[in-house]
């Protein structure tokens, strides 16, 4: 909790205003559970702990998750869901979330919570809380994160449409992210999230084989093919090379000299404004700027579409609805 209070003071006060202004504006707000549930951070900070420094490899999963779950219904918990049988499919069944890890991570943390504070926190916060975690715990910055979202009813597996695809054009990216009120600012600081993680083969395949792209230097080519073999399903490949487990402005590095494993990636070198955000921080001579336009970003993404008030529930299991 102490390390929690100190990063907290380290913000300054016109941020936190403009933290809490923001949230309070979509129901949301900082402290949300300061007295239903006042450990709820703590507790998951502690559990996020252990495990990130059992299985650093879920920092990126867990990331990926709180996106996959804003991006599709709002920030409500439905990608936590299970399918219920053939006519009702989940959004966690849909082919863009088959690669979404972490899940037992939430029941974990949602078990505990529940002991402490019965029916009281969401899973939809638990998700985004989570997220925060995972970036903080692998040197990334630490943010305040409003809370008060409530867990939504129905999930859908058709909708995860939504969720923009590796292979998205700059224009596709755009229209997608102010879809849901985002900015092209957001597109290209929430793209730094491919710091963390890797990234199945299948994903960039097309980019590699059959007919190479032009966006992707030719260079790198030969040694994504080294680590895939054609039709390989199940080869991880890093992200962010090097530092795929540390948070930091690798991505934009990568991404600067055409080695960004997605089409989408690349699409940020086609727009003045992605194009000049990635370039200035491929140095990495300014991470703190970075740091700080993550968090507020995370924020922003928190805020899409969020349930609250007497909205929706708070589920007992999060891969339930009560």
């Amino acid at each position: 909790m102490a390390s929690k209070t100190y990063f907290m003071f380290l913000l300054p006060l016109t941020l936190m205003l403009l933290f809490l202004g923001t949230a309070a504006a979509q129901g949301l707000q900082v402290g949300f559970y300061s007295k239903t549930c006042p450990d709820v951070e703590l507790i998951i900070r502690q559990e996020m702990t252990q495990i990130i420094s059992v299985a650093p490899s879920l920092a990126g999963p867990l990331l990926r998750m709180h996106f996959h779950d804003c991006f599709v219904r709002g920030c409500d918990g439905s990608v936590l869901l299970n399918s219920t049988g053939k006519n009702n499919v989940a959004e966690k069944d849909a082919p863009p979330n088959l690669t979404l890890r972490g899940f037992g991570v939430i029941d974990r943390i949602k078990a505990r919570l529940e002991k402490a504070c019965p029916q009281t926190v969401s899973c939809a916060d638990i998700t985004a809380l989570v997220a925060r975690d995972a970036v903080f715990l692998t040197k990334g910055p630490y943010w305040p994160v409003p809370t008060g979202r409530r867990d939504g009813r129905v999930s859908i597996a058709q909708e995860t449409r939504q969720l923009p695809p590796p292979n998205s054009t700059i224009s596709s990216l755009i229209s997608s992210f102010q879809s849901k009120g985002l900015s092209v600012k957001d597109l290209v600081v929430l793209s730094g999230a491919h710091t963390l993680g890797t990234s199945h083969c299948v994903q960039f395949s097309n980019r590699i084989y059959n007919s190479t792209d032009p966006n992707l230097d030719s260079n790198y080519i030969p040694k994504l093919r080294a680590k895939c073999p054609p039709n390989d399903n199940t080869t991880l490949v890093e992200m962010d090379p090097g530092s795929f487990r540390t948070f930091d402005t690798g991505y934009y590095t990568h991404v600067s000299k055409r080695r960004g494993l997605f089409k989408s990636d690349a699409a940020l070198l086609q727009n003045s404004q992605t194009r000049a955000y990635v370039l200035r921080h491929a140095s990495g001579a300014f991470a703190s700027e970075f740091f700080k336009d993550f968090g507020d970003s995370m924020i922003n993404m928190g805020n899409i579409g969020v349930l609250t008030g007497t909205q929706g529930e708070i589920r007992k299991t999060c891969a339930f609805v009560n």
